[in-house]
C-alpha cells in the first residue's frame, strides 16, 4: 500500500513542480511535500505499521524519494533564478539602434554672469581687474586698513578665524594695501573681486559667502566728485537709466569721509518688501575717500596723492537685475533656479 502511495505521490509532486514559475510558489511547493507536516513526512510515518520484514524496502523508496524530490528542487530553483537573470538582461540591455543621448552643456551661473556685467562696465572707465588672495592675515585684513588689534570696529565683520594671524577674508578691501604696494608711486585704477566670508546668519539678504568686487582710484586731485561721478555711472549702466539714486553719510575705518549708494528698490518699486527691509531703498555698495593713514600703508603720501575706494556684493545686485528675492538660492545648486538665467 505505501509503496502505490510513494509512487502516486512521485507522480504529484514532479508534476506539480514542472508548472511552477516563481520562487514563492516554489517555497510553497517544498512546504507542502518536503516540510515538516508534509505529504512525504506523512508517508513516512506509516512505515512503522508495516510487517518488520516489509519495512526496509519501503524506508530505502522512501528516502529515494525524497532525495530525488530535494534534487528536483534544487534544479527548477537554479532553473527559476537564471530566468529571473535573463529577464534583468533583457529588459536593460542596450539598444544599439537607439540614437544617443546628448549631454547636457553647462553655462555661467549667474554670479559669474553678473560679474562680467560689472567688469564691463568698469572696463568703459579705464579700470583693470586684480585679484587677491580669499586666505588673508589678520594684518591685511584689518591692522593695515586703520584697525589695529582690538578696534571696534572689527565688530562689523563676523570673521572667520584659522588661526591666530590667518582667516577667511571679510571684504575684498585688503587687495587695496597689496594692489598699492606692487604699483607705487604709479597711479591706480582698479577693481578686485573675489568672494568674501562672514561668520553670520543666513536669511532672505544675506549669505554667508558672497562675491563682492572692491574698487580702488589712487592718482592727484581726485576728489570726492570723482567717486560720485563713477558710482552713479555705474548705477545707471548696471541698473538703468531710470534708477533713483541717493548718497547716505556712513563710516568705514579706511576711508574717510564715508558713503553708501543705495537705489530704489526694482523688487517693489520702492513700496517696501523683505529684500530693501520694507523701506524702499536697497544698499549695493559702501565708498569713501581712502583714508591716509591707509594710503601711507600702502606706499603713498597723502600729501601728493589722494583717491577713492568702494566695495559693492554681485549677488544683491543680481537679485535686482533679475527680481530675486531670496539671496539663498544662488547657492543651493536648485538646477531649476539655475538654468533659468
Amino acid at each position: 500500500m505505501l509503496r502505490e502511495e510513494l509512487a502516486t505521490l512521485r507522480e504529484e509532486a514532479l508534476a506539480r513542480l514542472g508548472e511552477i514559475a516563481d520562487t514563492g510558489a516554489l517555497e510553497a511547493w517544498r512546504v507542502e511535500y518536503l516540510g515538516r507536516r508534509g505529504k512525504l513526512t506523512q508517508v513516512l510515518r506509516g512505515i512503522g505499521r508495516l510487517p518488520p520484514e516489509e519495512r526496509p524496502a519501503v524506508g530505502r523508496l522512501a528516502n529515494a524519494l525524497k532525495e530525488e524530490l530535494e534534487a528536483a528542487l534544487a534544479t527548477r530553483q537554479a532553473r527559476l533564478e537564471a530566468e529571473a537573470v535573463n529577464r534583468a538582461l533583457l529588459e536593460e540591455r542596450l539598444d544599439v539602434t537607439l540614437p544617443g543621448r546628448p549631454p547636457e552643456v553647462g553655462h555661467l551661473h549667474l554670479s559669474t554672469q553678473t560679474l562680467r556685467k560689472m567688469y564691463a562696465i568698469f572696463a568703459e572707465m579705464g579700470f583693470q581687474i586684480v585679484e587677491g588672495p580669499e586666505v588673508e592675515t589678520d594684518e591685511y585684513n584689518f591692522q593695515l586698513l586703520n584697525m589695529p588689534p582690538h578696534h571696534p570696529a572689527r565688530d562689523m565683520w563676523s570673521t572667520f578665524y584659522i588661526d591666530e594671524t590667518r582667516l577667511l577674508r571679510t571684504h575684498t578691501s585688503p587687495g587695496q594695501i597689496r594692489v598699492m604696494r606692487e604699483f607705487r608711486p604709479e597711479p591706480i585704477r582698479v577693481i578686485l573681486p573675489g568672494k568674501c566670508y562672514r561668520y553670520e546668519a543666513v536669511t532672505a539678504r544675506s549669505e554667508f559667502m558672497f562675491h563682492q568686487v572692491e574698487g580702488l582710484a589712487i592718482g592727484h586731485h581726485i576728489t570726492m566728485a570723482d567717486l560720485k561721478g563713477v558710482l552713479i555711472a555705474f548705477a545707471r549702466k548696471m541698473y538703468g537709466e531710470e534708477r533713483q539714486v541717493r548718497f547716505r553719510c556712513s563710516h568705514f575705518p579706511f576711508t574717510e569721509p564715508s558713503v553708501e549708494l543705495d537705489i530704489d528698490c526694482i523688487l517693489c518699486g520702492g513700496e517696501g518688501c523683505r529684500v530693501c527691509k520694507y523701506s524702499g531703498w536697497v544698499e549695493i555698495l559702501g565708498a569713501g575717500m581712502v583714508h591716509p593713514v591707509v594710503l601711507e600703508n600702502g606706499g603713498y603720501d597723502p600729501s601728493v596723492f589722494s583717491g577713492f575706494a568702494f566695495g559693492f556684493g554681485v549677488e544683491r545686485p543680481a537679485m535686482m537685475l533679475h527680481r530675486i528675492d531670496d539671496i539663498r538660492l544662488f547657492f543651493a545648486n536648485d538646477l531649476r533656479f539655475l538654468q533659468q538665467f
